[in-house]
């Protein structure tokens, strides 16, 4: 990709404007050339930005980029590259003696650590950062690096390492959506790197397959809008119209990596030819975490099994497996201890329920699943293990027959059995499962639930 974006550098001794400085306020602007640096301009389409100001605290100017910079690469694969960024704060470049912090729970909740809250101020002000590998503040390197010793655990907690880290995978995920965020992201990865160590995988994968495997598992979700694709069809979004209504979100989430990673430079060693294969192979495994896919995978993954015909050093049923395993990651959530399951089922709960409130306020029609009036968390668990779950880890443990299979569906079993305990609480018996699984229907079920 030959495109180079930078934001032009804001004189920090000069005011801002009154006009800006309005309260959640914005401005929006146009990309040019001159603005952003463009080599060629005709490479970039519209690019929005917005400046926004916090009145309740006058030092703060936050800065972030809006909506998406299509890009067309030699190869002729047009990527998408969301451009959201957390804020920049300018309160690194005052002392104490010039401004009084007031800082509230909402402004700190997702900063950086002041390891690396320093090093950005002193790489802004000029002073040369002396080579470090930390990447955490000292006080957490121990017990970080005490929890990474354990991330091929299948207990790991990925909630209790966020907030040791404050890990950011996530400049691309939205922190405000209750699960599609990057902690999800981080929890899908590390189930795969679970899935990825045991014996009928470790024993045939490349190291081509291994890489490809975490990046897409780390990319599956990038920048979730934390609505399904159902809303985004009946509100005419953009994305809708482009991929057609198929698949939309995870076109989008396929193309959004491949932008991240021409931006990094990552696969630049590569041949073109290699880095095109690596960025389709991507796709593929992303483009089948589209539950809307589930039926068809899953009878595919279950003729093999029958037929007994898989063969792991043929590449194609490598690619195959690894497919199954991330749509299996993605999923894994009712699978893990009650105590990491139940908090993702009161997430993603919570997500479904907030775009059922924009539903009704804007007379959309509420999606199943999205209406916190007539759905429980209980319900809406027990139809996903159902209906979705089970089936798709059923077969996970007669291709991979292991110990790590077996817990995960003890897990699943008592998570299940503990909905059902929740369920009968609330309502004194009933329906052990949400209809709205009952029809395996795109037009039906979100096409985003990860329900978990």
């Amino acid at each position: 990709m030959e495109v180079c974006c930078q934001l032009p550098v804001l004189p920090l001794d000069r005011p801002v404007p009154q006009h800006v400085l309005s309260r959640r306020g914005a401005i929006s602007f146009s990309s040019s050339s001159a603005l952003f640096g463009c080599p060629n301009p005709r490479q970039l389409s519209q690019r929005r930005g917005a400046i926004s100001y916090d009145s309740s605290d006058q030092t703060a100017l936050y800065i972030r980029m809006l909506g998406d910079v299509r890009v067309r690469s030699r190869a002729g694969f047009e990527t998408e590259r969301r451009g959201s960024h957390p804020y920049i704060d300018f309160r690194i470049f005052h002392s104490n003696s010039e401004i009084e912090v007031s800082v509230s729970a909402r402004n700190v909740r997702r900063l950086l650590s002041f390891q690396r809250y320093l090093r950005s101020s002193r790489f802004f002000r000029g002073i040369t950062v002396p080579n470090s590998s930390n990447i955490l503040d000292d006080d957490y390197n121990g017990q970080a690096k005490c929890m990474l010793e354990k991330v091929g655990n299948w207990n790991f907690d990925i909630f209790l390492f966020d907030r040791l880290t404050n890990v950011m995978v996530q400049e691309d995920y939205h922190s405000q959506n209750p699960y599609h965020n990057a902690v999800h992201a981080a929890d899908v990865t590390q189930a795969m790197h679970c899935y990825l160590k045991e014996p009928k995988l470790s024993e045939s994968l490349t190291p081509w397959d291994v890489l490809l495997s975490l990046i897409a598992a780390a990319t599956h979700d990038l920048d979730h809008p934390g609505v399904n694709q159902p809303f985004l069809i009946k509100t005419n979004h953009y994305l809708a119209t482009l991929y057609k209504n198929t698949s939309v979100l995870e076109n989008h989430h396929w193309r959004s990596a491949v932008g991240l990673l021409r931006e990094s430079g990552l696969f630049a060693h590569m041949s073109l030819e290699n880095r095109q294969l690596m960025e389709s192979q991507i796709g593929d495994l992303i483009l089948a975490t589209d539950i809307s896919q589930q039926n068809e995978y899953l009878s595919m993954f279950r003729s093999h099994l029958d037929r007994g015909d898989l063969c792991l050093e043929d590449a194609n049923h490598r690619h195959f497996i690894l497919q199954m395993a991330l749509k299996c990651a993605d999923i894994c959530n009712p699978c893990r201890t009650w105590e990491l399951s139940k908090q993702w089922s009161e997430k993603v709960t919570e997500e479904f329920f907030h775009q059922g409130d924009i539903e009704k306020k804007y007379h959309l029609g509420v999606s199943p699943l999205c209406d916190r009036q007539t759905e429980t968390i209980a319900n809406i668990q027990i139809g996903f293990m159902t209906y979705l779950v089970e089936p798709l880890f059923a077969e996970w443990a007669r291709f991979s027959n292991t110990r790590l299979s077996q817990t995960m569906l003890g897990h699943l079993g008592l998570n299940k059995a503990s909905w059902k305990g929740v369920q009968r609480e609330q309502c004194g018996g009933g329906e052990d499962a949400d209809p709205a699984f009952e029809e395996m229907d795109s037009d039906i079920l979100p096409q985003e639930p990860r329900l978990s």
